[in-house]
């Protein structure tokens, strides 16, 4: 096994592989290194802030426009022009940073790559830092995949820009300690990817992007800014060098999105409607509100109600009224290779809502699929033509206000025995696939990730403590959840066949149980799941 040379205080506690020494190089660890001494205390605080406003909802109080920012929100200022690779943003693909993945991706036709270290993929220490290195492959030109059975993956030609989501400020990386501290997932991913693929990047026309998750507060967006501009001037980078699409997917976000383009205004590249960890959100900052905050089931929810046309038209106002980009949600759809029948009528649907994306203003959206790309594409062609975004279309007739965000209550559908039968379901089958080290999962010919079983997980645990009554009169009950939860599992157990894998859905089970039911609820499902993980 080979050996790391780790800067004084840094220590490795994780397996090194071979050729991890490439990316866990003394610079890189010496950067990881600098930005927790100097940044970690503010991470902590402000998650100790996420707290205090969890308590306040608690306590019956409500979300509000910061009053502090009003001349932010009402300024006439913009955030820096589209860096290069980023102007033109009309289809973006997602997934995890493994090499098959990798290469599909790059290979995909899509203009942005979203590599992902956080929701889909898993914080297994091979992933970390094997994804690394196949980055920095793809930079070199070197990566190459051989499954296992014989097919070989070489990447193509033309590659779209690659922008990294890193982990949230909640995550620790366990395998890295600086000082005797477990360092910030987010700050690993972000140094390590900076300094061993920035200048590579920078070499290419482009630069080192990013993808900013799950942020509650312009603070925390000013709290990554101070780390960007720390970092260029470590690294001898030009101010603006780095960017970052902050991913809308948490209500008190919405609530700052001006603020939060303005803290990054040098550094911005724009907003992203993260619409499934949104309805996560929803459902954790107002789990304890009583009726108007129940939502029906999560496949009845779409983005016509109310809450979430307000939530989407507000961010692309708010963009395209500061010059940032506002980048559309997630088809999540696999096609099948055996049911045509199901293809059209997905097809159909994720047409239908790039076609409402593109004409409300955003200038492009995620695909899960490179099969999707081509529909992408050609929904946003018909409405871009030649231009490359439609950042001139600042939608000046909107006018959301704070209860338009909140009117959950509005949203039609049902709370269903089906619907609560499906959020089991999903929710083991993803996590047993998740504990074993896979975080974009295929269920039902969608690709999940982690927000599916946080919604699933939490929708669970707010119809238990609310004492829902389903449409069909049953009463969500403790005893209830758990005969669900058995009769899944013998279904899946079933399905599978010689595949069923009893140890891993037996911890999937235990998992799922203790983040459903528990009296207190679990902040991110992640954060215990991590510490089953090796």
């Amino acid at each position: 096994m080979t050996t790391l040379t780790t800067p004084d205080g840094v220590a490795v506690t994780g397996p090194v592989h071979d050729r991890y020494e490439q990316v866990l190089s003394p610079a890189a660890l010496a950067l990881v290194a600098d930005l927790h001494r100097r940044f970690d205390r503010r991470r902590h605080e402000l998650l100790a802030a996420r707290f205090e406003q969890q308590q306040r909802l608690h306590a019956g109080g409500t979300l509000e426009f910061p009053a502090e920012a009003a001349q932010v929100r009402g300024g006439d200022w913009q955030v820096a022009p589209p860096a290069p690779g980023l102007v033109d943003r009309r289809v973006e693909i997602t997934g995890p940073t493994d090499a098959k993945m990798t290469i599909n991706a790059l290979n995909s036709g899509a203009k942005v790559w979203l590599a992902d270290f956080e929701d889909a993929n898993t914080p297994l220490w091979e992933n970390m830092v094997g994804g690394q290195l196949n980055l920095r492959d793809a930079l070199t030109g070197t990566l190459s995949f051989t499954a296992p059975n014989g097919k070989r993956y070489e990447l193509g030609e033309q590659q779209p820009t690659i922008v990294v989501r890193p982990r949230g400020w909640h995550l620790p990386e366990k395998h890295v300690t600086v000082d005797g501290e477990r360092v910030s997932g987010s700050l690993f991913d972000f140094a390590l990817y900076l300094v061993n693929c920035g200048r590579l990047q920078l070499d290419r026309g482009l630069g080192p992007y990013y993808y900013l998750p799950k942020m509650e507060s312009h603070l925390e967006a000013r709290l990554w800014n101070d780390v960007f501009t720390h970092a260029e001037a470590t690294l001898g980078l030009d101010t603006g060098t780095i960017r970052a699409t902050v991913l809308i997917e948490t209500v008190p976000a919405a609530f700052c999105m001006p603020e939060i383009l303005y803290e990054l205004r040098e550094h911005s590249a724009g907003l992203n409607a993260g619409r499934w960890d949104y309805l996560f959100s929803i459902i954790k900052k107002f789990r304890s509100r009583g009726a108007d905050f129940l939502l029906p089931d999560r496949n009845a929810v779409t983005m016509t109600a109310p809450f979430m046309r307000a939530y989407t038209e507000l961010l692309v106002s708010t963009c395209h009224r500061h010059g940032a980009h506002a980048i559309g949600g997630m088809a999540a759809f696999i096609p099948s290779r055996r049911d045509p029948a199901v293809n059209e009528t997905a097809l159909a649907k994720v047409r239908d809502d790039k076609t409402w994306e593109a004409g409300d203003g955003f200038d492009g959206s995620w695909v899960a699929h490179p099969d999707l790309v081509p529909v992408c594409r050609e929904v946003f062609d018909g409405v871009l033509g030649a231009a490359p975004n439609q950042l001139g279309r600042t939608r000046d007739e909107v006018s959301v206000i704070p209860a338009q965000l909140l009117n959950v209550a509005a949203t039609p559908g049902d709370k269903t025995l089906d619907g609560l039968r499906n959020a089991v379901g999903v929710g083991l089958r993803y996590l047993a696939a998740w504990l074993r080290g896979s975080g974009a999962v295929a269920i039902d010919n969608l690709m999940e990730d982690a927000a599916t079983a946080e919604i699933s997980r939490s929708q669970v645990w707010q119809w238990l403590h609310n004492d829902v009554t389903l449409a069909g009169g049953e009463k969500v009950t403790r005893a209830l959840v758990e005969q669900i939860v058995t009769e899944q599992l013998e279904r899946i157990r079933s399905g599978y066949g010689e595949a069923y894998d009893a140890a891993a859905f037996d911890a999937a089970r235990e998992l799922f149980v203790e983040v459903a039911l528990a009296d207190d609820f679990v902040d991110f499902l992640t954060l215990p799941a991590y510490e089953r993980m090796p």
